[in-house]
């Protein structure tokens, strides 16, 4: 940091994120900034151990570090109802016969752990876990389930065949009225203290991306059909089926999860979470 290295960015590598982070250089001069994407797991790595400042991760894993991150407000991936990418895949339709065993997707922390909450309080079963590449077929050849998240879930509900699909986002809002926030960007508290400046610029940066790209889709929307394949109309929904300003809802929906993950065990202490304070990154 500072002098000895650029201030390092975290950037979700799924279409997700893409809000967020489209073109962020574009919105302040960040200097010698160095914006590093990986997907949710590889970021909480990097961030818990100290080789990113700034970083989109999953929300679980700022439940679990909560005591050495500060979030940035108004800027989270989230929704209310259907996420479209956070996808359970079944053999058979859930109320007929559940789960005996689900394959994980490797690739985050809060999707699981939401699904293992909706499983557990919600449909009141005890499945047994494995973690797997996410690649649907070979996790279907060892589970009675699959859950995939980010590109990849998208991808497998245009050929899926044959499976029930279940969106955990809609399954959560249709429990509990509230929303879900599946990723948060925090930043490391030693750097929120000693270098204010460089993390306000970040902010702002990510604040000022986050409303053009919102309010300029299109882009993003072409970008995706290239990359990723589908039309236009399919990405067109689902960024604006998806949350980005971490609203009412949203954190309400996260201390919930909070709760129910700290009376499962999944999370070993309560967490409330902390924002830095906003008038001093205006």
């Amino acid at each position: 940091m500072g002098s000895n290295r650029p201030i390092t960015i975290g950037r979700i590598d799924y279409a997700n994120a893409w809000p967020l982070f489209h073109n962020l250089e574009g919105h302040a001069d960040l200097g010698n900034a160095e914006v590093i994407a990986r997907v949710p797991s590889e970021l909480n790595r990097m961030l818990q151990n100290g080789e990113l400042d700034i970083s989109a991760i999953s929300s679980f894993a700022y439940g679990l570090n909560a005591k050495d991150y500060m979030l940035l407000p108004h800027l989270s991936v989230g929704s209310v109802g259907d996420v479209n990418s956070i996808l359970l895949f079944l053999k058979e339709p859930i109320e007929n016969k559940r789960p005996g065993k689900i394959a994980l997707t490797s690739t985050s922390a809060t999707s699981v752990n939401l699904l293992k909450i909706i499983m557990s309080m919600y449909y009141e079963c005890n499945p047994e876990y494995v973690t797997a590449e996410p690649d649907l077929d070979s996790m279907l050849s060892e589970a009675d389930a699959a859950l995939l998240i980010g590109d990849p879930a998208i991808q497998a509900s245009w050929r899926n065949e044959g499976c029930v699909c279940l969106d955990l986002g809609r399954l959560w809002n249709e429990w509990t009225g509230l929303g879900m926030t599946y990723a948060v960007v925090a930043v490391r508290r030693e750097i929120a203290e000693a270098e204010p400046d460089a993390v306000k610029a970040v902010y702002n940066a990510l604040l000022a991306c986050k409303q053009y790209n919102k309010q300029h889709l299109a882009p993003l929307v072409a970008h995706a059909c290239s990359q990723l394949g589908g039309d236009a109309a399919y990405w067109e929904m689902y960024f604006q089926s998806l949350q980005y300003d971490f609203g009412d809802k949203l954190k309400e929906g996260l201390t919930l999860y909070f709760r129910y993950s700290k009376h499962l065990g999944l999370l070993p202490d309560d967490v409330e979470p902390a924002f830095i304070e906003e008038q001093s990154a205006q």
